[in-house]
């Protein structure tokens, strides 16, 4: 199989994956307690107006023909309009997307810097107490709940210190890696727990491989032999790791985004759910949901091009 059929079949896989979402996040939040009406109403909730919103959202409406009615909306690239906000959700979805990507693509450049040296370090001094060091921190790291060590960092790095804010998106490239930092810091400790232990065990299996001894016989240098065949071939295993758990990131975007107040969509998800608000709440899952299945997606064709002996079919 080519590689444009690998990558073909891989996206139509993916397509009843997204279909999935929209079914699980239409359907259980039907079952979720609440009347998004009481919301909205507040005191002025009476029975018959109660009766009258729900006519104008749609709501008195069969389950199966309100999914119906969602789908052919979706395949028109109409999300709805949030009941609470007033507005369409695509807007406010795009709106505050750059936050989340922003926050993401941020976390994932600080593990990854934060990981490769560090796993190399560990992996060369193994069994070391260097190795046992960093083992132990960030087995740590990765043991406690996000939201906590967020915490813990702000009280050390902008109360104590006064080095980084806690709040806020800034505005332009800089005062975005500025003011994204301590979020950005704290979902990459747990993330680059797990990419330093996988990245670690991947060197120690490529040292003790065949291949790096005839390497060695040749002569070359300790650098060149790290860089070209030790670390080259030990991201293999990593790779699948870190597109594994960039979905597990996306997801905790939501509690960090909170934590630290940024205007993304994690907080609008969090706020939407506690004001059943279900038209964004649909809008941002399935946006989760569909960077999920595209990373997945993007995993697999880095490992296939990465490895050339990973065939295509």
């Amino acid at each position: 199989m080519s590689r444009f059929g690998f990558v073909w079949g891989r996206t139509l896989q993916a397509i009843p994956v997204v279909l999935g979402v929209t079914i699980i996040s239409f359907f259980v939040l039907r079952l979720i307690p609440g009347d998004p009406t009481s919301v909205l109403l507040g005191t002025h909730w009476t029975p018959a107006r109660a009766a009258h919103l729900r006519a104008n959202l749609g709501l008195n409406k069969p389950i199966w023909e309100q999914y119906y009615l969602f789908m052919d909306h979706l395949f028109h690239g109409n999300l709805g309009s949030s009941i609470y906000y007033g507005r369409p959700v695509s807007s406010l979805i795009v709106e505050r997307l750059p936050v989340t990507l922003w926050l993401a693509a941020y976390s994932t450049v600080i593990a990854i810097a934060i990981s490769v040296p560090l796993a190399t370090i560990s992996a060369l001094r193994r069994d070391r107490v260097v190795d046992q060091s960093i083992r132990a921190t960030f087995l740590l790291a990765f043991a406690m709940p996000p939201f906590w060590v967020g915490l813990v960092l702000i009280i050390l790095l902008n109360l104590h210190f006064h080095l980084f804010p806690v709040a806020g998106y800034g505005s332009g490239f800089l005062d975005h890696l500025y003011k994204l930092f301590l979020p950005s810091l704290t979902i990459a400790l747990g993330f680059a727990a797990i990419l330093i232990r996988t990245l670690r065990n991947g060197i120690l299996g490529i040292l003790n491989a065949d291949f790096i001894d005839t390497a060695r016989a040749k002569g070359l240098s300790r650098r060149r032999l790290l860089v070209r065949h030790v670390l080259r071939n030990a991201m293999l295993s990593a790779v699948t790791v870190l597109g594994v758990n960039l979905s597990y990131l996306i997801g905790s975007t939501v509690v960090i985004e909170n934590v630290f107040a940024l205007p993304g969509l994690g907080q609008m998800l969090a706020s939407s759910i506690f004001t059943r608000d279900l038209s964004v709440v649909q809008g941002i899952t399935l946006v989760f949901g569909t960077f999920v299945v595209v990373i997945t997606l993007l995993t697999d064709i880095a490992y296939a091009v990465l490895d050339p002996r990973v065939a295509y079919d």
